[in-house]
């Protein structure tokens, strides 16, 4: 574990921070990146740091709720450690969307674009949680076990890394974002597949994440994570319905694929 990288001063540096920076810079550039291949106005990165900047006040009030009366309000609110990744989901796409329909951008095809830099950037802010001992799993005996003494709570049972579990399937979803959307596979369709995927990985890890039950032995974000599945569901649905109805258009929508790294 390094829960602090250095000090300066009384300015404590710490893993998770520097990871969410990396995420949010990372995600930036695969965000413009593919605003590049899809021949979308540059000025739509303005939407991403919309994003970030919602998603960040969106994490910390999900926190806040979720964990209201363990300690007092102001030292959640003030912990900066303290995000949960469904609240920066929300807030992110909610503003997103805002900043979308203000200059009046293709909703779907920009939503599609970011759908890489989104995973990416949960997986840093995973690998951060990992570096923390935060969002650790159940006890195990298997040979990767982690111990968390220092984590958050301090654990010296050997545990499921969840967090490098969820990092890992995230990577894989990006990669598979990026081959697809290289295949010509057409936005919505993207876009659904990503809420499918990021839906279901967050749903199957929480059952050996150590996490609050809230109703029907689930959590709140199993529940968020079949509420981003059945939008999956029914984004794929609708895709599907238009291209067997207008093939042509269908074709006519896809994007090329990338010719350059």
């Amino acid at each position: 574990m390094y829960p602090i990288l250095f000090r300066i001063g009384s300015l404590e540096v710490t893993s998770f921070g520097v990871l969410v920076a990396a995420g949010a810079l990372v995600g930036l550039w695969l965000f413009g990146r593919e605003l590049r291949a899809r021949s979308l106005p540059a000025n739509t990165l303005d939407v991403a740091i919309a994003g970030l900047f919602g998603g960040i006040v969106g994490a910390k009030l999900l926190f806040v709720a979720e964990h209201l009366g363990e300690e007092p309000f102001l030292d959640l609110l003030l912990d900066r450690s303290g995000l949960s990744w469904f609240g920066g989901f929300a807030g992110g796409i909610g503003l997103g969307i805002v900043m979308i329909h203000h200059r009046r951008l293709p909703l779907v095809a920009v939503l599609a674009a970011s759908t890489p830099a989104l995973a990416v950037g949960q997986m840093f802010g995973r690998l951060g949680c990992f570096l923390v001992g935060d969002d650790y799993g159940r006890p195990t005996s298997l040979p990767w076990g982690v111990a968390f003494p220092e984590g958050l709570p301090p654990i010296t049972a050997r545990v499921h890394p969840t967090q490098l579990y969820e990092a890992a399937l995230l990577a894989l979803i990006a990669a598979l974002l990026v081959g697809w959307r290289r295949h010509g596979l057409p936005d919505r369709l993207l876009l659904a597949r990503y809420f499918l995927l990021a839906g279901t990985v967050r749903f199957a890890v929480e059952f050996i994440r150590v996490n609050t039950r809230v109703l029907l032995g689930l959590t709140v974000a199993q529940f968020a994570s079949l509420a981003l599945f059945l939008t999956g569901l029914a984004l794929s649905f609708c895709a599907t319905g238009k291209s067997t109805a207008n093939p042509g258009t269908a074709n006519r929508n896809r994007h090329p694929p990338l010719r350059h790294s």
